[in-house]
């Protein structure tokens, strides 16, 4: 294999030993920012389970599409939480596509996606609007501080809060237990009226019988790596939203919201029916 953009610029301490959820699924979106460990393990799944390929575009797509929609709601503040690598367009880039003055700021746990996102950011010269932290959203209240510290964002006004394909990646607490469901709603708490929370989550719920083995399976493969995953069911994952006002359609399939704000030269995601992008999406406002 050739040498990806990870290993170029790998950070020191980089767990190379085992694969990683976020660097693995740059590698289902085609980016370069991923090391062999994770390419094994992603070539791996995708032999197995090619559905895994599709569902993380139509993901991706998602975000696009939710970015394009609340730019045109006046939204002009982004927090991008588990953001990942800057693969098949990142928040910042959508968002400078339609309006000047958005301000983004990305947060992941991961060196290699807070490294890659930094470089990105620096290369585009856009660092005044734009910044990269390296912060857990385990820690809400830290993050949050670390969040109006960068001078990026100012928390009184409006914000959106991209959770995008994050939950379902366990978010293990002092004591083992998933706190993902705690830490979003402190996030609620924190964000300010008139804001937008976005979330994404994997679910088995609703899927053909086939595809719910599937990812039981591709699940157990998770099991074994550093990230476990765990598939919500829809209700379960609508509670991350609390008394937040759903915007219409509601919780749905990814590739079924608010399809007219595809852009033009986004790559078509073929389905036999939306609920085989196996991700559940939803986008509320705080009121």
């Amino acid at each position: 294999m050739s040498q990806s953009k990870a290993e170029m610029f790998a950070p020191e301490g980089v767990d190379l030993e085992h694969p990683n959820v976020a660097r693995v699924y740059d590698y289902y979106l085609g980016g370069r920012a991923n090391y062999a460990v994770d390419r094994v393990f992603g070539e791996k799944a995708l032999e197995r389970y090619p559905f895994v390929a599709p569902a993380a575009k139509a993901n991706r797509l998602f975000l696009h599409r939710v970015v394009r929609y609340l730019c045109k709601q006046g939204i002009r503040q982004f927090i991008d939480i588990g953001s990942g690598v800057p693969t098949m367009g990142s928040t910042h880039q959508v968002a400078d596509e339609l309006v000047d003055d958005a301000n983004c700021v990305y947060v992941d746990n991961e060196p290699v996606a807070v490294a890659h996102s930094r470089i990105l950011l620096e290369e585009e010269e856009v660092t005044d609007r734009h910044c990269v932290l390296h912060a857990d959203l385990r820690e809400p209240d830290e993050l949050w501080k670390q969040i109006e510290d960068s001078g990026v964002i100012d928390v009184e006004q409006p914000v959106a809060l991209l959770l995008i394909a994050v939950l379902h990646v366990t978010q293990p607490g002092p004591n083992g237990e998933d706190i993902g469901p705690q830490s979003v709603a402190r996030f609620r708490e924190l964000m300010p009226e008139g804001s937008y929370l976005v979330i994404t989550h994997g679910t088995a719920d609703d899927v053909p019988d086939k595809r719910k083995r599937e990812m039981a399976e591709f699940g157990k493969m998770y099991d074994k790596s550093a990230t476990p995953v765990i598939w919500r069911p829809h209700d379960e994952i609508e509670s991350f939203f609390g008394d937040y006002e759903l915007v219409e359609p509601g919780c749905t399939w990814t590739p079924l919201w608010h399809p007219e704000e595809t852009g033009e030269n986004a790559p078509v995601i073929e389905f036999d029916s939306p609920n085989d992008s196996v991700v559940w999406a939803g986008v509320a406002r705080k009121p």
